[in-house]
């Protein structure tokens, strides 16, 4: 046990992760508000008073604050209770039996995002414990479907009762997990993150007989097209402030990622080669930067036809883009009309299904620093670095907002140098070491303590 905690803590943490996960709230449909109310009846009983808010039936969040004497700002420790769904036949454990095995809680939300919720939870309840003389109010928030967009959610929240919940700093999710590197650990923070702009592409074409596909226009054929261009575009290389400080500290933590790393600082539009060339010597690290050098279009979902032998009126396909700081998820779209000009494209419509432009948090703050001072105390052989997220999170509506927002449930390393890491969030058998659970609590109290007192 870490000599910050007090005993007791790890059995705590781990238990109420486990109790968490027993709770489906996988999304779609949710149901968070049985999370919620499990949450709130856990902190109640330590004298906190907690509220839960509904932008629903059984789309619940819970808020609860330690007040501070505002001399500071405030600082919101932000989760949310929503997971992805889980197929159980695919899993070793059953994904929603919260299982403590092998030195791992095991379940659906392990990692995304529920054992945040778990950490944040005790280290409220430790700072209450332990009578810290907050300088600023601590507010503490889990939301509801962060997994579809948050709509329903922290964006609900924040538009009707941003009193509660509204802070001038923000701790999310979406960073703090480490890359492996030679030297030493290098942890990340997330401070920005891409724009997401979901899109739906309907190709109109002529019904008629499968037999006679001369006679017929195939909407078919047109979306094999569509996804064929959009999937082979090459967009242009961008560093946006993140990244060229990610790939900074990067190639500072380990002098043999140097070379491809200086490279691709110092000829972005040529980063493909070194991209190549860092797969070889550091293939975890090759996946890490390779994802935040440029937007993206992904096909994720195609529909067309209903009978083997009718070729029919239309085809549709959903795709996933997502957009860099400096960008807009409307030059994105002009830019996906503009590639499909040739493609029959008065034969095509587009209707946007979500859009959410790209955010972005200064590093130069006090909790910025703290950050890197805790995880340095911790970890003497490690650096801190900024880090563009390339998926998306709730600190986008708080960032809209003014907030400067971080992710950072700091992780240990577990995996090798050079070994691609098994990403379990959104996988199969998502778990999260005992280890880490305590290690996250120990670097999140100390943040939370030096930063608010």
């Amino acid at each position: 046990m870490h000599p910050h905690l007090p005993e007791g803590t790890e059995k705590e943490v781990v238990t109420l992760l486990s109790q968490l996960i027993q709770i489906n709230t996988s999304n779609p449909p949710g149901n968070e508000t049985a999370a919620a109310k499990f949450l709130a009846q856990n902190l109640t009983s330590e004298g906190f008073n907690c509220e839960i808010l509904e932008s629903a039936p059984n789309r619940g969040s819970v808020i609860t604050r330690l007040n501070g004497t505002g001399e500071k700002p405030r600082l919101l420790l932000l989760s949310h209770l929503d997971t992805v769904p889980a197929e159980p036949k695919e899993w070793t454990l059953d994904p929603f039996s919260g299982t403590i095995k092998n030195g791992y809680v095991w379940g659906r939300g392990a990692l995304d995002m529920k054992g945040m919720t778990a950490i944040e939870a005790v280290t409220l309840k430790l700072l209450k414990r332990n009578e810290i003389p907050l300088k600023g109010d601590v507010i503490l928030a889990a939301t509801a479907d962060e997994e579809m967009g948050g709509i329903g959610g922290a964006d609900y929240l924040l538009k009707h009762y941003p009193d509660k919940i509204f802070a001038e700093y923000v701790i999310n999710e979406g960073g703090g997990h480490s890359i492996p590197t030679h030297n030493k650990t290098a942890y990340t923070v997330n401070t920005a993150e891409k724009g997401l702009l979901w899109f739906r592409a309907k190709a109109k074409g002529t019904p008629g007989h499968g037999s006679l596909p001369e006679a017929t226009d195939n909407p078919i054929i047109r979306m094999n097209q569509v996804i064929s261009v959009l999937a082979n575009f090459h967009p242009q290389v961008k560093l946006v402030q993140a990244t060229q400080q990610f790939l900074i500290g990067l190639a500072q933590a380990d002098p043999t990622l140097q070379p491809c790393l200086t490279q691709i600082l110092e000829h972005p539009r040529e980063s493909d080669e070194a991209i190549a060339s860092l797969d070889k010597v550091a293939p975890a690290v090759a996946d890490e930067v390779r994802p935040r050098l440029k937007m993206s279009i992904t096909p994720t979902i195609i529909r067309g036809g209903y009978k083997e032998n009718v070729i029919p009126s239309e085809c549709e396909a959903v795709f996933d883009c997502r957009v860099l700081p400096g960008q807009t998820t409307a030059e994105a779209m002009k830019l996906v009309r503009d590639l499909l000009k040739d493609v029959g494209f008065d034969k095509l419509s587009f209707e946007n299904i979500q859009v959410q432009e790209p955010t972005e948090s200064p590093t130069q703050t006090p909790l910025f620093n703290i950050i890197h001072e805790v995880l340095s105390e911790a970890d003497p052989n490690c650096a801190v670095i900024p880090f563009l997220m390339a998926g998306g999170t709730d600190s986008r509506f708080f960032r809209r907002m003014g907030s400067i927002c971080y992710g950072f449930q700091p992780l240990l390393r577990e995996n090798r140098v050079n070994t691609k890491p098994t990403r379990l969030e959104h996988g199969v058998d998502e778990r999260i070491s005992v280890k880490n659970l305590v290690f996250g609590v120990t670097i999140l109290y100390e943040t939370v303590k030096r930063f608010m007192t």
